[in-house]
């Protein structure tokens, strides 16, 4: 049974993190990977101050992040069948650039 384990893991792709995009970022850039690193939390951070004041966030050629408001609603439990209220949200929508979609 490990085997088969090993060898879905093996198929599975890899995942790009921000690590990962600092150090692409340094080398093409010839700046140290620290550096490069800083840069790219200063971005995270103004993208998540910019989503808690509710503004729309476009990155060309990649989309466009909105927060978005979910309403209350009433939902079931699936174990016992009985209605729960749900309460109302908030949620983060990434709707994908038209050459991002073409590109995939």
């Amino acid at each position: 049974m490990k085997k088969a384990t090993k060898a879905s893991a093996a198929t599975a792709s890899p995942i790009l993190t921000l690590r990962h995009i600092a150090e692409q970022l340094a080398d093409a850039f010839e700046v140290p990977k620290r550096q490069a690193n800083e840069m790219l939390t200063h971005v995270v951070e103004a993208i998540t101050k910019s989503l808690k004041k509710g503004d729309k966030i476009r990155l060309s050629g990649l989309g466009i992040l909105q927060v978005r408001k979910r309403a209350a609603r009433m939902g079931r439990n699936p174990q016992t069948g009985e209605p729960v209220k749900i309460k109302a949200s908030k949620k983060i929508a990434f709707r994908p650039a038209k050459d991002l979609k073409e590109a995939i």
